[in-house]
């Protein structure tokens, strides 16, 4: 013992700062221990905030969309998008993609309420669904979770083309696209692709055209 009444080992200076270090580690580790109490609520999860919000019936009335295609009977599944199932914007319903389009060709645009050359495109393509009529159906496959902005979307640029939700972009996983958008899918009647084009269209001619090289069909 020394005067001050330390031991000598704690006189020693790499001790002391040894031992402050524990100290702040000690103090740390109690500020950060999960109570057990509910009456502050922080170590709740807030999962909320990353959700996005439910789409009413009212939202989905309001957009005006035409309903999805329904699968005729006995309709084949085929191709790569098979055994997937999607809900509809219009309605909310599930919709088996490859029964619903089964024996007609089918352009399948994939966006997003936040994809810039997407709400340039998709007034092309309504036009060019218009024009094609019953030769072909024109389908829009939102790739994000946010189903109230995109019916805000489809309803701002006056689009009205039937349309499906897909969060998880499963339809770009199943025909290898690359992950960036617009994406548009051609398929022919049996369900198989004839192709992917990653682009946007430049105008209605230019949908006019790729349908008529890729699917044989002139509208």
């Amino acid at each position: 013992m020394n005067e001050t009444g330390d031991p000598p080992l704690l006189r020693r200076p790499a001790v002391r700062w040894a031992l402050a270090a524990l100290i702040l580690v000690v103090a740390a580790s109690v500020a950060l221990w999960p109570r057990g109490d509910s009456g502050t609520g922080t170590g709740e999860t807030r999962q909320t905030s990353q959700q996005p919000p439910g789409v009413s019936a009212e939202q989905r009335a309001a957009a005006g969309l035409a309903p999805c295609p329904a699968p005729a009977p006995g309709a084949p599944a085929a191709g790569p998008l098979a055994g997937l199932t999607f809900e509809c914007l219009a309605d909310g319903a599930p919709m088996d993609l490859t029964a619903a389009l089964a024996g007609k060709p089918a352009l399948l645009n994939l966006w997003a309420y936040w994809c810039g050359p997407c709400a340039t495109e998709l007034p092309h393509l309504q036009e060019f669904a218009q024009r094609a009529g019953p030769a072909l159906t024109v389908l829009t496959v939102h790739s994000d979770p946010d189903q109230a902005k995109a019916l805000a979307r489809l309803s701002g640029l006056d689009i009205t083309l039937p349309g499906i939700s897909d969060p998880q972009a499963q339809v770009r996983s199943a025909v290898g696209a690359p992950a960036v958008l617009p994406v548009s899918v051609l398929l022919r009647p049996d369900g198989t692709v004839a192709s992917v084009e990653v682009r946007s269209f430049a105008d209605v001619a230019d949908i006019v055209d790729t349908v008529s090289a890729k699917l044989g069909i002139t509208v």
